[in-house]
């Protein structure tokens, strides 16, 4: 099932938040134009600002999506947008969704400042947001970043690390963007509290199963279907659950990790090692749990078109396995 068919509740919205992410990169400067519309012409899942706009019409009993609720379906795309800007120079990318990396089309300077120029846009739709809780929650979003990306560059390389430290990694890094942007949503629509403490919890579910769902891709995919080279975390020295599931299986991967794949045939072997161990069985599993965990947490969701599409996409996260 394409993610194409589950976004038909809010086809209109999504169109509408394609054409105002283009005018984001109509800044003046000619070079941060062309690096933010290289970025969004990129295209990608959109699963952020879609997961707004579902939770945004889940807990509306029109149905409809109020402009607060449009403007964080942007923010949130452009914060993801910024943080893959930064990611890409921090692990040396070259490519990104099939394209070429923004400091590989430019330069790593122009990368960091089209990066920061994206933040610094998203702080300024956020700060027109009418309400300060969501502004709230929405920011630390920004710091999480920041903290999940320091919390892995600490530990390359470091076959010590648990599968809780993973956890906490990925919480930052990936589900916090969610998990804010489905309770922002549900604050918005002037919901319950208990419903955007769900609807928290069902973005930090579906978050960190889409992050174990992407590290196993990273193990199992081709470079057609990444856009980027399989193996690229490995390499780069993030060690992801369906590694640290095989380190407790396969002694030699220990070996390879803490020479940092030195030799030219280092990291064939490691993939080959993890796909033997069970790791990625395990991974899955863990995907697995995360699914039913954020699946629970809309229950209290009335029945609807957006809600249906909601429990649906939280299950194609696994299906992309497939």
């Amino acid at each position: 099932m394409a993610t194409s068919s589950l976004f038909h509740p809010i086809e209109k919205e999504l169109c509408t938040l394609e054409r105002n992410l283009q005018a984001v990169a109509g800044t003046r400067h000619p070079i941060l134009h062309a690096a933010a519309k290289h970025l969004f012409e990129a295209g990608g899942k959109r699963l952020r600002p879609a997961l707004v706009l579902l939770v945004a019409k889940s807990t509306s009993e029109e149905q409809e999506v109020n402009p607060g609720q449009g403007r964080l379906a942007e923010i949130t795309e452009i914060i993801h947008t910024a943080s893959l800007v930064h990611d890409d120079v921090i692990d040396e990318c070259e490519t990104r969704r099939g394209e070429r990396t923004v400091h590989n089309l430019f330069n790593t300077k122009i990368a960091v400042l089209a990066g920061d120029f994206l933040f610094a846009q998203s702080s300024w739709y956020l700060a027109n947001v009418d309400n300060l809780e969501v502004v709230q929650i929405v920011s630390k979003v920004i710091t999480d970043f920041a903290e999940g990306e320091i919390r892995q560059g600490l530990v390359h390389f470091d076959p010590g690390i648990s599968i809780n430290n993973y956890t906490e990694k990925s919480f930052y890094k990936t589900a916090s963007l969610m998990a804010a942007g489905c309770k922002g949503a549900a604050m918005l629509s002037g919901s319950s509290f208990q419903m955007h403490n769900e609807l928290y919890l069902y973005g930090k579910h579906m978050g960190l199963a889409f992050q174990i769902v992407d590290d196993i891709l990273d193990i199992t995919g081709s470079t057609e279907s990444l856009g980027k080279p399989s193996g690229s975390d490995l390499m780069n020295g993030n060690l992801t659950s369906p590694i640290l599931f095989a380190l407790t299986q396969e002694d030699e991967l220990n070996q390879l990790i803490q020479r940092e794949f030195c030799d030219e045939k280092d990291l064939a072997l490691a993939l080959f090692l993890i796909k033997k161990s069970g790791g990625i069985t395990k991974a899955k599993d863990l995907a697995k749990e995360h699914v039913q965990a954020a699946l629970h947490c809309l229950q209290l969701l009335p029945k609807s078109a957006p809600a249906s599409s909601l429990k649906e996409l939280t299950h194609f996260i696994i299906t992309r396995l497939s």
